[in-house]
């Protein structure tokens, strides 16, 4: 008997839902469809012209797909990339995790369309699908940045080498490549951008943050204000203190305009101190269980590089009576050869705005 797919709830709604609308939007186009003009199903898909009068398509277009290549993308990140977050996260948090990234990107989507039709005059702008999991996908990636900083991906033997948060600038140059062509509209490129941005601002500031039950953290701390999660983190090292710069100058006027709260003395000490949890079911503290047996493997490679390398003198042995023999000791193997040797390469750890 085949094993059975252990589905969390949330993801499998999502699965469920992506395969019906999907189906139904390619259905209606393609009996619909013609050759001199684009067919477009606004009660299901958002179109910033015709859906007005269907408002629920601000969250149903995010699960329609107008291919089988982004379709096959869609399943495989909801598959994997749901399963794992909601697991992480309890459902109740990955749902509303699922509401921020799919609302408000498609609301500023929206907006964006909206207004390139007032600048430019072109009914296209408001005549183009807004739809498809793009926000969910960078949004997991943004996620995934969070919860696991450290972790490396090595594609094709080693050839390519990647950490984790190099991962949602690649997906945004690949979404915009890709609008470029017939196969995803124009509006995905404003959709990656915003998606980046809201899922990024909700899981630094304002996504709450599970305490360590070992420790006395209350349980209203929101938001992550750890260092390896800073907005920078996202770009490589060259440009870097621009957009640490730049981050800086923006979160002070959110700050101003009281968008934003500032993160306290104890919410830095706590992220630092690693008391905070980002994930709340049994087991899955496991990248906090990662970092600290990173940290314990250090100070222990520290100690036994000091007591191995550290100089001593043993005591002379008492000297035997005239009439003993005294027989020689076997040769005791060295605390280093017995415990072995741990090697540590810590993550550099630049200065983070």
């Amino acid at each position: 008997m085949p094993p059975r797919l252990n589905i969390p709830p949330i993801t499998r709604i999502l699965l469920i839902t992506l395969v019906l609308q999907s189906f139904l939007s390619g259905a209606i186009r393609y009996r619909q469809w013609s050759a001199e003009s684009d067919v477009v199903v606004p009660y299901i898909a958002l179109v910033p012209q015709l859906s007005l009068i269907y408002p629920w398509t601000f969250l149903t277009t995010t699960l329609v797909e107008n291919n089988i290549f982004t379709f096959g993308i869609a399943g495989v990140t909801i598959f994997y990339g749901g399963r794992y977050l909601e697991r992480a996260w309890t459902s109740a948090e990955f749902a509303k995790f699922l509401l921020v990234t799919s609302l408000i990107p498609n609301v500023m989507c929206f907006g964006t369309l909206v207004f390139l039709f007032a600048v430019t005059g072109e009914m296209s702008w408001t005549l183009t699908t807004i739809n498809g999991t793009i926000p969910l996908q960078i949004g997991f990636l943004v996620a995934f940045s969070q919860l696991v900083p450290a972790h490396t991906v090595t594609l094709f033997k080693g050839i390519i080498s990647l950490r984790v948060p190099r991962f949602p600038l690649l997906h945004i140059l690949g979404v915009i490549l890709l609008s470029l062509t017939p196969m995803i509209s124009a509006a995905s490129t404003f959709s990656v951008l915003s998606g980046f941005l809201i899922s990024w601002t909700y899981l630094r500031f304002y996504k709450q943050a599970f305490p360590d039950l070992e420790t006395s953290q209350p349980a209203s701390l929101r938001g992550d204000a750890s260092e390896t999660f800073a907005f920078s983190e996202f770009f490589p090292e060259p440009v870097k203190p621009v957009v640490a710069s730049l981050s800086n100058q923006i979160y002070n006027i959110l700050v101003a305009f009281k968008i934003c709260t500032p993160f306290s003395h104890a919410d830095v000490s706590a992220s630092r101190g690693e008391t905070i949890v980002q994930r709340g079911t049994p087991g899955s503290a496991r990248a906090e269980a990662e970092r600290r047996r990173a940290l314990a493997l250090k100070a222990l490679d520290q100690r036994l590089h000091a007591a191995t390398t550290g100089p001593s003198k043993p005591n002379p042995p008492p000297a035997a009576p005239a009439s003993v023999e005294v027989q020689p000791q076997p040769n005791v193997q060295a605390p280093a050869t017995m415990l072995g040797e741990t090697s540590y390469v810590p993550d550099r750890d630049d200065g983070k705005s």
